[in-house]
């Protein structure tokens, strides 16, 4: 009884009109993080005359989806262009996950032999990088992966600055106790790491997969480097080609390009394929924040 009483006071030490006031700030903030998102929104579905003379509106005078009609004329492209992100973006973030885990795990247990060695082998790259033409020709010449969905993934497979989130957050957040007492029951050090420690490091496992997941959602430029097969490009490269296009089109009207005949809302489609690039991705954050609130509360030390 005493300690809930401890736990209410310390609850309750600010009054309600203060309580009140942060709720309110906090909800302004919230919607300030939120708003240029909806903002994005409303501008695709503005006109594109309406752009022209107003320019960017929260309430513009005329509403239109002429930027997703122009886009759904290359539907097929983009579709397929999804699903190769989607692919990517799932077997990318598994593959990201698990290498980074275990080998923050045994950079995290105090008995692992050449442990300085293995933890300055993670730094040198954070620190330099190998350069674009030896990352080219190892992905391309010796792991032969041009034009494949790996030279997608691998490249990105291994993320150093992971590592040591993950490392930190095995050494500060799972019980030594928990772990000695599984050993003493029998327990091998995979079954300890699969049944116990993985549990308890859902938080931390999410953040990371957060990260590797925007990586891999966001990427062009291996695409750019490796593939050339139009099947296999990722949807932020194809979005990036329409816009390119586009402003070329639109640059060169002097060049034999009837703009008039090809009615391309430039603006509108322009915020419609930040619509499309981001959704997604938006989507399924709370998924995630799901798994922050959730693994922080499995498992504990019974004192």
């Amino acid at each position: 009884m005493v300690k809930k009483k401890i736990e209410r006071v310390q609850v309750d030490r600010f009054g309600k009109k203060t309580n009140f006031i942060f709720s309110i700030l906090m909800s302004i903030v919230g919607f300030l993080g939120v708003f240029p998102f909806i903002f994005i929104i409303i501008v695709s579905l503005t006109s594109e005359t309406s752009i022209i003379q107003n320019g960017y509106k929260l309430f513009p005078s005329e509403w239109s989806i002429e930027g997703y009609r122009y886009l759904s004329t290359m539907s097929g492209q983009i579709f397929n262009a999804l699903m190769v992100s989607i692919l990517v973006t799932v077997l990318g973030t598994i593959i990201n996950v698990t290498f980074t885990s275990t080998y923050a795990y045994a950079l995290s247990r105090p008995n692992l032999p050449f442990k300085k060695f293995f933890l300055v082998l993670i730094i040198i790259p954070m620190l330099i990088g190998a350069g674009l033409v030896p990352g080219y020709i190892v992905v391309t010449n010796l792991l032969k992966l041009k034009n494949t969905i790996w030279a997608l993934i691998l490249p990105a497979a291994f993320s150093p600055f992971n590592i040591i989130i993950m490392r930190t957050f095995f050494k500060k957040s799972v019980p030594n106790s928990i772990i000695e007492s599984a050993r003493i029951d029998g327990a091998s050090e995979l079954r300890v790491f699969l049944q116990i420690v993985l549990p308890l490091s859902v938080p931390g496992l999410a953040t990371i997969g957060l990260f590797a997941a925007i990586g891999y959602w966001n990427d062009w430029f291996n695409a750019l480097l490796y593939i050339t097969k139009t099947n296999l490009y990722p949807l932020q490269y194809v979005l990036m080609n329409i816009q390119s296009n586009i402003d070329y089109m639109l640059d060169n009207a002097g060049l034999g390009i009837n703009i008039s005949q090809l009615n391309i809302p430039k603006e509108a489609t322009r915020m419609a394929l930040v619509v499309i690039a981001t959704l997604p991705i938006a989507v399924s954050y709370p998924f995630f924040q799901k798994y922050f609130i959730s693994g922080l509360t499995i498992g504990g030390v019974k004192e």
